[in-house]
C-alpha cells in the first residue's frame, strides 16, 4: 500500500489527513516541497493557489520548473499531482479580501507579498501556517517554528510584527522562519534551506490535523 508507512505513524489518525481540506497559497521554492510532502503524506483534498509562470531561474530551488519553462506553475503541478485542484490567480491583499478560506481545515502561506500575509493574518489566523525569510540563507538547522510575535533574525518577519501591531492586531499564528542572518542583500536563494522550510511548514500541518 503506498501509505502503509504512514499508516503506521500515524495510526488511526490517518484518516484525518485524508479526509482535511488545506490550502495552499505560492508553490515556489517553499511551496512545492509543500506540496510534494503533503501528497506523500496522505492528504488528499489539496488546493493551490499561484498566478507565476516558471521560469529558468527557478531551477535552482523548485520542484519540476526544469521540465515546464515558460508554463502555469499550477497547472504544470496538476500533470504531477492530478488529485489537487488549482486556482490560477494573483494573490494580492484584494483576493485575500474576497476569498472564501471557510471550507479548508488548513491555510498554508508560502507567498512574499507582505500586504497579502498581512490580510491572511487579519483573516484567517486561527488556521494560518506562514513562512517567512527562506532566501539569503544557507543553513537548514536555524529553520524554527513559533509564532509571528516570536520570530527573530529575519527582517522580513519583523516587518510583519511592525505592520500588525499598526493594525492593532495581537492575535497568534504559526510562523516558520530562520534564525541565521542573511548572507547577502540580493535575494539568492539554496534549494536547502528553501525546501526545508516547505518540508517543516508540511510536518507542522499534518501534525495539526492529525491532532484535530
Amino acid at each position: 500500500m503506498r501509505h502503509e508507512r504512514t499508516r503506521l505513524l500515524f495510526g488511526e489518525d490517518f484518516e484525518k489527513l485524508q479526509s482535511a481540506k488545506v490550502l495552499l497559497l505560492g508553490v515556489g521554492g517553499v511551496g512545492s516541497y509543500c506540496l510534494d510532502c503533503l501528497i506523500r503524506s496522505g492528504v488528499e483534498e489539496i488546493t493551490i493557489v499561484d498566478f507565476d509562470t516558471f521560469d529558468e531561474s527557478n531551477q535552482n530551488r523548485q520542484m519540476w520548473s526544469e521540465l515546464h519553462q515558460g508554463e502555469s506553475k499550477v497547472l504544470s503541478l496538476k500533470e504531477h499531482y492530478p488529485s489537487i485542484t488549482v486556482i490560477e490567480k494573483n494573490i494580492d491583499k484584494e483576493w485575500v479580501e474576497s476569498f472564501d478560506f471557510e471550507p479548508y481545515d488548513l491555510i498554508l502561506d508560502a507567498i512574499d507579498d507582505i500586504h497579502a500575509k498581512l490580510a491572511l493574518a487579519q483573516r484567517c489566523y486561527k488556521k494560518l501556517i506562514s513562512a517567512v525569510g527562506s532566501a539569503k540563507r544557507l543553513d537548514p538547522t536555524k529553520i524554527e517554528v513559533s509564532t509571528i510575535w516570536k520570530t527573530h533574525g529575519d527582517r522580513f518577519g519583523a516587518k510583519i510584527r511592525y505592520e500588525l501591531k499598526k493594525r492593532r492586531f495581537n492575535k497568534k499564528y504559526t510562523v516558520v522562519f530562520s534564525s541565521e542572518p542573511a548572507r547577502i542583500k540580493e535575494k539568492g536563494s539554496f534549494v536547502g534551506v528553501t525546501a526545508a522550510f516547505g518540508l517543516t511548514m508540511c510536518s507542522q500541518a499534518v501534525m495539526r490535523l492529525s491532532e484535530k
